[in-house]
This record gives C-alpha cells, structure tokens and sequence, in this order.
C-alpha cells in the first residue's frame, strides 16, 4: 500500500496502484512518485530521437539550429499543464505527470508513422498513439513486476486515467464510432477498466482535459515558432487573402468542425494580428528571436487564462479535480488555436519536400514490419524477442512486433531497417 495520505481533494481509490506496493521514502505523494517514474523512463528520453514537426538536419536556415522534438515538446506541455491545472485546483504533478506520458506511444516518425503501423496491425487490433501510450505505462517499461508479468511503471489509477485522452476501445467514440481516436487495446483491458472502474461512462476525466488542452497551446504554439526559425513561414503572408484562404481550409478540414465559418477563423486571426507583440516578421537577430520568445509566451498565456476565467465562472473558486468539473475553453480562444495549428500545417508540414519524406518513411515503416514479420525473433530487442518467443498465436507475436517498432526512434528505424533488408 502507499505510504503516504492521498493529497487534499483525491481519495484513496485514486491513488491506488495496480499492484500494491510499500513507499520506499515517507514524504513523497503518489503523485511526486509517479512523475519520477515518468521523468526518469526510457520511453521518454527516446522521444528526443522522434521528430516534432521540423526535422533536424534539414533547416533551411542558418539560424534554425535545435528544432523541438517529442521530447522536448512534452516538457514543455508539461510546464504548461502543471501551472494551469494548480490554478484550477488539480495536483501539479498529476497533471505533469499526464503531460510528459502524453506523447510515449508515438512511433517513428509521427503520425506518419502511426498511420502506417495502424494499417500493418489491422488484423490484430489496429495501431493508435494513445492507447500504446497505456500499454507501455501499464505493460511495456520495465519497472516493477509481478508472479503474472509487468505492469509497467505501476503508475496510480489517477494518472492513468489522466494520461488517457481517449477513454473508449477500438470503435467505440461515444459520439463518432467512425473515429480512428481511441485509448485502449483489448489485450489492456483489465488494466483500462480497473483504471476507469468508478468513472462515468467514456467522460474524459478533468486533468486529463487539462493535459489535452496544454498539448493544443504548447504545439500550436510552438509549431509556428519552428516555422518562423526555419524560415517557413512569413508572417506578411497572413495579411494576403489568397494564403488566409488556404489557411482557413486547411483549418475546416483538419482542426475545427466542417461546419465552420471561414469568417470565424478570420477573425480568430486578426484578433492575434492585432496583438502588439505578435511576430509581423522575423529576421534571426537577437532582437527578433527576443520578440518571437514573448510572442510565444503571450499565446500561452493568453490560451491558459482564457481556459482558466471560463472554467472557473462555470464551476466557481474551489478545487477541481477529477469528475468534479468539466474544462472550459472559449470557441473564440479555440479557433485562434486552430488558426495557429493550420499556419503550422500550411506552411511547414504541406511542404513538397515534407511529402517525400513522409514517403519515404511510410515505406521504412512498411517494409521494417515485413522484414521483421519474416525474420522474427531476428530483430528483435531482447525484451520483445522473450515476449515473442511466448507468444501463444500469431496474433500475439504480431502485436509483439508492433510494440518493438512503436519503440524505436526514427534513427533506429532507419537504421533497423538497413540491417533486415540490406539496403544500408
């Protein structure tokens, strides 16, 4: 059992761990020990070796010199989602805790690669970043162990449950069953529904919206900021109706409802164009990098406060933790979000050179899964090789090589691949 009394405003069930296990230092919350075991994972150091959004190496400018990756991205939705859920009222290092789990089931090159895992993986259960996010915190990295197995880090029912973005399996979105969006695959699922025993049906609990909204600002944010390092993006041509109206599409198509009025959006974007600090152009110099710095800071202060004054004129001063609230975000303060991610989409991701090199990922991805199908337990890390060589079907050992994929960073990948089809 902990050692230690759950923190103010949670109650036992939440600090609960799937196997019970003494503390080894009085003092410390379940929350403070869950964060140490996420800080201090191999999962999380290997998202420095997956991309963000600007790949290292390939800046077309000189002043572009450390473009963020996974990793450094979810210490700083981290940041961003501890300051903000502590002024709701949420445990910080809960919600840090989500933060820095958030993005550990991410494979290989993104989402690129995730889409290519997800059509190997159909047959046994697909492939979504989320729900290996759960089966490498509840499964996958070694940290504790029971007579029956690993349960991962062995992290609490709370954090879990904060670090589950989509609540539901495979099929099973409570308002779109079309949606590939889901959290958990059926071989977790004892795990998932100990996780969510007491929790309103597929209601996303209140620091996991917490940690979803401080993913949205920390990438929208900071995607745009890359761009403008990287020389992506003018921000003059944000002024030019033919480029606002690409943006706007790609906005409706991506990251607002079809629905959408492209005069929203555009109001969305004026009123950040009106900003006094927003970036009108960036040069590299100290100053300009200065300016750009502020402007970041000012849109994730602007999107945390709006979230903040919302939510608390719904659900007043006390904490809020849990299933006790619901997270509030102005539509306005979402559609400059969105604005902010289609610039990033438009201007940087939309890239012709982008498109050939998420071409040729996708066949990395492609052609490891069926080396790896042919040749395993070659290939394998010893950790997945043992789990392989147990595995009681097909199915089973598919899932196996799976896992040992989603687990490389887009070096080993590469590297990986060159070895089992020759082609270093």
């Amino acid at each position: 059992m902990e050692g230690t009394a759950p923190p103010a405003a949670y109650d036992p069930t939440s600090v609960a761990r799937w196997a019970t296990e003494p503390d080894k230092r009085p003092g410390r919350t379940a929350f403070q020990r869950d964060r140490a075991r996420v800080l201090h994972s191999a999962a999380l150091r290997r998202l420095a070796g997956k991309t963000q959004v600007v790949t290292p190496g390939e800046h077309s400018q000189m002043w572009d010199a450390s473009p963020r990756t996974r990793l450094t991205h979810s210490l700083e939705c981290a940041q961003v989602g501890r300051e903000l859920g502590a002024a709701l009222g949420c445990d910080p290092d809960l919600v840090e805790a989500a933060c820095l789990s958030h993005d550990l089931g991410h494979p290989p090159f993104g989402h690129n690669g995730e889409q290519a895992l997800n059509e190997f993986a159909e047959d046994c259960g697909g492939f979504e970043g989320n729900a290996q996010s759960l089966r490498l915190l509840t499964r996958i990295e070694p940290k504790r162990f029971t007579p029956e197995g690993s349960v991962g880090l062995n992290l609490t029912r709370a954090t879990l449950d904060a670090a589950t973005k989509y609540p539901w399996p495979r099929g099973a979105h409570p308002t779109d069953p079309g949606s590939p969006k889901f959290g958990v695959y059926e071989d977790d699922r004892p795990v998932f529904d100990w996780v969510r025993k007491e929790a309103p049906g597929s209601r996303i609990c209140f620091e996991a919206q917490v940690m979803d909204w401080a993913d949205d600002v920390a990438y929208s944010v900071h995607d745009v900021e890359d761009g403008l390092h990287a020389g992506h993006i003018d921000p003059n041509c944000l002024h030019a109706e033919p480029e606002r109206r690409a943006v706007f599409a790609v906005a409706v198509g991506r990251y607002v409802p079809a629905d959408t009025d492209p005069a929203e959006l555009a109001e969305a974007l004026d009123r950040l164009l009106a900003q006094e600090w927003w970036p009108h152009g960036y040069d590299g110099t100290a100053v300009a990098q200065a300016r750009l710095k502020d402007a970041t800071s000012q849109l994730i202060g602007r999107f945390c406060l709006a979230a903040e004054g919302a939510t608390r004129q719904a659900f007043g001063s006390g904490r809020l933790t849990r299933y006790a609230a619901e997270l509030v975000v102005p539509r306005g303060t979402r559609m400059e979000c969105a604005v902010l991610k289609a610039v990033a989409d438009r201007y940087v991701m939309q890239r012709a050179e982008q498109e050939l090199l998420r071409a040729d990922q996708r066949v990395v991805v492609v052609e490891l899964a069926e080396a790896l199908t042919a040749r395993a337990p070659e290939g394998l890390d010893p950790q997945f090789r043992t789990l392989f060589d147990r595995a009681p079907d097909d199915r089973a050992r598919k899932r196996v090589i799976v896992d040992q994929i989603a687990s490389l960073t887009d070096a080993s990948a590469r590297s990986l691949h060159a070895r089992l089809t020759g082609q270093g």
